[in-house]
């Protein structure tokens, strides 16, 4: 009796393979191991960067908030704690956001807390 392969199943998820890998330079894009390769590690990296991303963004408001707090006299981790203190619930992607676009806005609220 001959041997049954699947060879739907496996040229699909070929097929899924190599249009992920669409757009990559040089043998990445249509060589069947590397362009694998290439698609298993871009997807590493995309799992990873997902969560570093969050981290990056949190480090961005965090400098922006401590340069609108500085302009009004204040250090960043002395506004945080006295945000806290007073119970104003507004998070570090508003609060950098208010330091950039609406400074008469971000004044306000350091006012508020001082």
């Amino acid at each position: 009796m001959p041997r049954s392969v699947n060879n739907v199943a496996s040229r699909a998820r070929r097929k899924r393979v190599m249009a992920m890998a669409k757009g990559y330079f040089g043998r990445r894009k249509n060589v069947w191991t590397v362009a694998k390769n290439a698609v298993e590690k871009g997807l590493q990296y995309a799992y990873r960067d997902r969560r570093n991303k969050k981290r990056t963004f949190r480090a961005l408001w965090i400098a922006r908030i401590n340069a609108g707090a500085r302009i009004n006299g204040i250090s960043y981790s002395q506004l945080m704690g006295k945000l806290h203190a007073n119970n104003v619930e507004l998070n570090r992607k508003v609060l950098a956001d208010l330091a950039m676009n609406h400074p008469e806005a971000f004044k306000a609220v350091v006012d508020k807390v001082k």
